[in-house]
């Protein structure tokens, strides 16, 4: 006899559970055993129902579809997450990967592929949709930057934090307030860095910090 694998959908767009709902029924190994329209209530029925898979939305009331999959998983590892949503961007299908998902679906997709990916999923296998796998094949693919770690390998940890600083416009004294050290320190610090990047003053400093991406996130 043919094992049926329980499923939990989460979505928070009725049309989409009623379609899902749809195309699992006709399915002699689906079974739908519940639903769910916020992050918050995936969480809940998961615990409850102990589904074997659930088909879950990314964007949802109260709690996004990734920390509740990262809830989820803490506490039952053995359920199958298939993410399914609009959003085909880097970094909501890693942060779905992070979060324990095994199977990533755009909504776009047919209903065989949804099929699909759930047996795979069921199986123990990881499986990701034709248009994810070629987003993961590019991702690889393409050559990185290096990090500021790698472009600035002469420089100690402190110093790199002090070009950030200083990429994002801070004076020596608000840099000094920063990290709590003198502005003596911190000039010596700037000294330092100037000789082992063998520059001359504050503009190339910042030039040279933010070709590295340094100097994005700014600290009131």
């Amino acid at each position: 006899m043919e094992s049926i694998n329980r499923i939990l959908i989460a979505d928070d767009h009725a049309i989409v559970r009623e379609g899902l709902r749809a195309v699992l029924g006709s399915e002699p190994d689906m079974e739908v055993v519940g639903e769910a329209t916020t992050g918050k209530e995936v969480v809940e029925q998961a615990a409850e129902l102990r589904p074997d898979l659930i088909l879950m939305d990314i964007q949802m009331p109260d709690l996004n579809g990734i920390e509740a999959t990262r809830r989820i998983l803490g506490a039952n590892p053995g359920i199958g997450v298939v993410v399914l949503t609009m959003f085909g961007d880097d970094d909501s299908v890693f942060s779905a990967m992070r979060a324990g998902a095994r199977g990533y679906v755009l909504k776009g997709a047919p209903p065989s592929e949804i099929l699909r990916v759930l047996r795979a999923v069921a199986e123990g296998e990881a499986l990701f949709g034709p248009e994810i796998a070629r987003r993961l094949t590019t991702f690889f693919s393409a050559p990185r930057p290096p990090s500021p770690e790698e472009t600035f390998s002469e420089l100690t940890s402190r110093e790199r934090e002090i070009l950030d600083l200083i990429a994002q416009g801070h004076t020596n004294a608000k840099i000094a307030r920063h990290l709590f050290v003198s502005p003596k320190t911190v000039r010596n610090h700037i000294s330092h860095i100037f000789t082992k990047l063998q520059i001359a003053d504050r503009t190339q400093a910042i030039l040279r910090a933010r070709e590295a991406d340094l100097g994005q996130d700014a600290v009131s």
